[in-house]
């Protein structure tokens, strides 16, 4: 790898990662040395990049930097194609057109000898859903909802046909074999819900806003979704231990 792409990519492993990135996991990443990953950092700082490090902790990126948009390696235009056939036959009508708008996108960007990685990919992400459940909700709303943070009303009819009426602070979308989920905090519970987006018999969209930022509810629900897990795991680990013991 020549050294000016190996600047890049610590910058981009720092860009993508939350928290310290140590100098042993770049030079796994990038099949070098720690000593060598010592002299890149050196650079970029050199360079004015803001990187902050410490021993034995690892580097951050200082957020608000920026680098001129690189051309794509052909593992990311796959990895973009992959992720755009997926959303273009399983996402809503608004995110599908997106994502073949941005496939003809990079196809028209990339240089002529790349362009068969697009039109061609050795990759693919399966075949469309044919079964799925026909939305009653209008997902683009909800995604523009979710991102200013304003409440729904959802009338919603769960899997025994029980009608109910729920307010709740929208902050996530997710996928499940055939079905959407809307995942949010619902008031009438007190507590995160998921409510299959095709059970959904009508939706009033609200100008409140919850007293939240979207991403601390994600925070919140993903530590909770972590906690059941590990709670689920020990339990089958006591039982695998119980009939061991028998």
């Amino acid at each position: 790898m020549r050294r000016a792409d190996r600047l890049f990519q610590i910058v981009q492993m720092l860009r993508r990662s939350s928290g310290p990135v140590t100098a042993d996991a770049i030079a796994l990443e990038l099949e070098t040395s720690k000593r060598s990953v010592y002299r890149d950092v050196a650079a970029l700082m050199g360079q004015r990049v803001p990187i902050r490090g410490e021993a034995g902790i690892g580097y951050v990126l200082d957020s608000g930097f920026d680098m001129p948009p690189l051309m794509l390696t052909s593992d990311e235009i796959e990895a973009a194609v992959l992720g755009a056939q997926w959303v273009a036959s399983r996402g809503d009508p608004a995110l599908a057109r997106a994502a073949r708008d941005l496939v003809a996108k990079i196809a028209a960007s990339v240089p002529e000898k790349l362009r068969p990685v697009v039109l061609e990919p050795s990759v693919t992400s399966g075949p469309a859903w044919t079964d799925h459940k026909i939305d009653r909700l209008d997902m683009a709303q909800v995604r523009i909802w979710i991102r200013s943070g304003r409440k729904l009303t959802l009338d919603y009819r769960d899997e025994q046909d029980r009608a109910s009426r729920r307010t709740v602070w929208p902050f996530l979308i997710g996928y499940r074999e055939t079905v959407r989920l809307l995942i949010a905090w619902c008031e009438t519970r007190e507590d995160f819900r998921t409510f299959r987006t095709d059970r959904v018999v009508a939706a009033t969209f609200l100008d409140d806003r919850y007293p939240a930022r979207p991403a601390q509810l994600r925070s919140r629900w993903q530590a909770k979704m972590d906690e059941e897990r590990r709670h689920y795991e020990a339990a089958r680990a006591d039982g695998a231990a119980s009939d061991r013991r028998q």
